[in-house]
């Protein structure tokens, strides 16, 4: 889940700091303290970092690692690389032809500057989910991905993921997706920080 960070850690842009927040929560803190600061990062490439998120989609982390690289080894991880790519080629990577589709729909967002990650970084969390979410092929839990490891958005829940449903089960056990984001209130506003812990309890 890393990406290159962009920024130098330390306290959040809401002017505490995160890990002092989550280090005392009951629950999380010893997740805290097992693996020390854990910082948000900002990708280096917004579109392959996008692109990922798109491979991902209810894929295996193996089998989606497996897919993302043979994509980019075969084809420059570019907007315009991409939408040249002939179909087939796209799917020898083992991309299905439902993301090959989501896939240029992403590229040709990006081409166009439809979607364009200084304009995002502007916008609070919600129109940013909702403005991606117009491109076919971009659910939430992809646009919740680009919030936090595109822009760094430091209180994102993405409750839609599977590794988080599984680290909040196995703090707190079988609770429903409702009750995930009630127990996630008291890690505002740090709540992406919180679910990097969570992706490694899962992990």
């Amino acid at each position: 889940m890393s990406e290159e960070d962009t920024r130098a850690g330390g306290e959040g842009a809401n002017g505490g700091d995160p890990f002092d927040v989550l280090r005392a929560d009951p629950a999380l803190g010893p997740v805290v303290e097992e693996h020390g600061r854990i910082e948000l990062t900002t990708a280096e490439d917004p579109f392959r970092r996008f692109v990922v998120s798109i491979v991902n989609q209810q894929l295996s982390s193996a089998s989606a690692a497996a897919i993302r690289d043979r994509l980019f080894e075969r084809f420059p991880a570019t907007p315009e690389a991409l939408l040249a790519a002939d179909e087939t080629a796209l799917r020898e990577t083992g991309l299905s032809s439902q993301k090959v589709e989501y896939v240029r729909n992403v590229a040709g967002a990006f081409q166009s500057g439809r979607v364009d990650p200084q304009a995002l970084r502007a916008l609070p969390d919600d129109e940013v989910v909702d403005r991606l979410t117009e491109i076919r092929g971009v659910g939430v839990w992809t646009a919740k991905m680009f919030c936090v490891f595109c822009l760094a958005r430091e209180d994102v829940f993405p409750v839609e993921d599977l590794g988080i449903r599984r680290g909040m089960e196995h703090l707190f056990g079988d609770i429903s997706r409702e009750e995930m984001v009630e127990r996630a209130e008291p890690w505002r506003p740090y709540r992406s920080y919180a679910s990097r812990y969570l992706w490694r309890v899962h992990d």
